[in-house]
């Protein structure tokens, strides 16, 4: 009988590795927590139409790398989330939390799904962190998002990475720009690839997005976006920047960055790493104003976000060396059986320590005393505690520290207040 394989795209991830996303995951909880920021969770799959008008019908998302299926009763088709701000919004105007309360600050770390071609940082089932202010977009919170992500990447260390930033203007903006794209890539519509023919129909600012290099050759002279925005979007986007300055975070107008969902207006940005090769971006965001209308609601909710990759992150991360010095915590103490028939004892010795908040291996495999010695040390443990007739006749114990293989002979009641004091040092 074949034996089973993970789904293509999907990924296992075994201790050695947990460690590095508890880590990671460690840090965006910290510094989330600085700015204000409080935990969401959506439901792993929303209805078709969440995504179809919240990310937009053009997409290469919906058009494209949606896992849709039709269970409800009613026939209604069921999609995997393909991304998270859709289904926060939906979320937000569905339970309305916090009442009044103007300003909300939500903050995720979520499983995604898209049916694309597997590929380093780009699975079928991913994860992203992301971060929603909902009830604001002045150019100040656009900022603050901006630095809430940007001191998570420093935080962990992350080096050579790249801020780029442009304005999409309003919706009247980028209709009058449309035209002027469209009359400047008639002439090469030959020349574009299959996909960029097809965008130049729904959405020609897709084109911008290209990754095919002849594509973005041609694009390389097409009307800038910002020449046609109005003068109020012009300004806010000015005080976006000297917001950016006077934080000193380093970034780059990129006229050509669109980002590639449909609700994004105003401020767009994308952070990208040398380290992760054509497909450099490791994270996103921007401004997007109109989304809570298209998702039915009655007025226009400020909202302004963004989404990182942490498989692209954790690439990131590998490449520059940030894991080295990383390693699973080992129990801090082991507890080595010397004679056979206190299996017993020694459970309770260890469900006692475990009590007391001490992480304590015992041997479950009925192993010789030099083979749990060599566990032990596999572990990293930090001390042996030896159990024999001796110890239960006498109730004194001996406690090997072993990193420095001093050792002490103490009672139970005694073991845990110095397991504890060693902790601290």
């Amino acid at each position: 009988m074949a034996q089973f394989q993970a789904v293509k795209g999907t990924k296992d991830i075994f201790p050695e590795e947990i460690v590095k996303w508890h880590y990671i995951e460690g840090v965006i909880r910290s510094v989330t927590s600085l700015y204000g920021f409080s935990e969401v969770r959506t439901p792993a799959f929303e209805y078709t139409e969440l995504f179809q008008r919240g990310i937009g019908s053009t997409t290469d998302i919906v058009g494209k790398e949606m896992f849709s299926f039709l269970p409800d009763p009613n026939g209604r088709s069921i999609t995997l989330r393909p991304e998270m701000t859709a289904g926060v919004m939906r979320a937000f105007l569905q339970g309305n939390p916090g009442g009044g309360v103007p300003v909300h600050k939500l903050y995720y770390i979520s499983d995604l799904f898209r049916k694309e071609r597997p590929q380093a940082g780009r699975q079928r089932q991913f994860t992203q962190f992301g971060a929603e202010l909902l009830g604001v977009s002045s150019p100040a919170a656009v900022v603050e998002v901006i630095s809430l992500m940007m001191q998570v990447f420093d935080t962990l260390g992350l080096q050579g990475l790249r801020l780029r930033i442009n304005s999409l203007g309003d919706i009247e903006d980028r209709m009058r720009y449309r035209e002027e794209l469209r009359t400047y890539l008639e002439p090469f519509r030959d020349d574009l690839d299959e996909a960029s023919r097809e965008r130049f129909e729904k959405n020609p600012l897709r084109i911008l997005d290209s990754k095919n290099p002849a594509v973005q050759q041609i694009v390389t002279g097409a009307p800038k976006l910002l020449d046609c925005i109005k003068a109020e979007g012009r300004a806010e986007f000015d005080r976006v920047l000297g917001y950016l300055a006077d934080r000193n975070i380093a970034y780059e107008v990129d006229h050509l960055l669109v980002r590639g969902l449909d609700y994004y207006g105003h401020t767009a940005f994308e952070v990208v790493s040398s380290e992760l090769g054509a497909q450099d971006a490791i994270g996103g965001g921007g401004r997007y104003d109109a989304l809570s209308k298209e998702l039915g609601s009655s007025s226009e909710i400020p909202a302004v976000g963004f989404a990182v990759g942490m498989e692209r992150m954790i690439i990131t991360m590998e490449k520059q060396g940030l894991f080295a010095a990383l390693s699973p915590h080992g129990p801090q103490v082991f507890i080595v059986l010397q004679d056979s028939g206190l299996e017993d004892h020694a459970m309770r010795i260890a469900d006692r320590l475990r009590r007391s908040g001490i992480m304590t291996e015992t041997d479950l495999a009925a192993r010789s005393m030099k083979a749990q010695m060599r566990e032990a040390n596999r572990l990293q443990a930090g001390f042996a505690l030896f159990v024999g007739q001796d110890e239960v006749a006498s109730g004194s114990y001996t406690l090997r520290n072993l990193r420095t293989s001093e050792q002490v002979s103490l009672s139970l009641d005694a073991i845990p207040g110095v397991l504890h004091e060693s902790s601290k040092q």
